[in-house]
């Protein structure tokens, strides 16, 4: 059986949670948040604690095996995430790329021949600071995550020059360009 599934819940203070027959809505300060209640477990919420049990022998079945944990995984990061937001910063490195936020859409300059238009799902809130950091908040840990996925992808960055968006504090591996490699040939004619 799973370890992590079998940890029960802690639920924060200002944390309010009620169980409805197809869902369960988590309320606090960070946002409003809802979580589908899967069929193959049991959900208990009693005295500021929730427990996931399975309804099947986990042994047996391999894909409630396999989900069991992950369930209670989710479940608890939208429980924190309606505590406090989730955050996520890019960074835009390059001459010339920079965003504005225009109400919920991030309007970029990458490069290209047109500007990129990008609509935030509901949900999330961006913060553009001098135009080439943007930070994304939201109580849905998985949503501010893919949100910031899709936006790197406008523009991945590149090994030789590092351009790109890219997150805070990562590193990106560089290559050295084909000058460098001809300058080491060139003397040996």
């Amino acid at each position: 059986m799973s370890r992590i599934g079998k940890k029960i819940i802690q639920v924060p203070d200002k944390v309010k949670i009620t169980k409805q027959a197809d869902k369960i809505l988590i309320e606090g300060p960070g946002g409003k948040l809802e979580h589908a209640i899967d069929p193959n477990f049991d959900y208990k919420i009693e005295n500021n604690i929730v427990s996931i049990t399975s309804k099947h022998d986990v042994e047996k079945d391999r894909n409630i095996k396999a989900s069991y944990g992950m369930e209670r995984a989710v479940l608890n990061n939208k429980i924190n995430g309606a505590k406090e937001v989730y955050v996520k910063t890019l960074l835009l490195s390059g001459i010339g790329y920079r965003t504005q936020l225009a109400g919920d859409t991030l309007n970029f300059t990458l490069g290209f021949s047109h500007p990129v238009k990008f609509k935030l799902p509901a949900g999330i809130k961006a913060a553009v600071d001098g135009q080439t950091k943007i930070v994304l908040s939201g109580p849905d840990k998985a949503l501010v995550g893919l949100t910031a996925s899709k936006i790197k992808m406008l523009k991945k960055p590149e090994p030789y020059g590092g351009k790109g968006i890219m997150y805070e504090g990562e590193r990106i591996r560089r290559k050295a360009g084909k000058s460098a490699a001809s300058t080491t040939t060139a003397g040996k004619k």
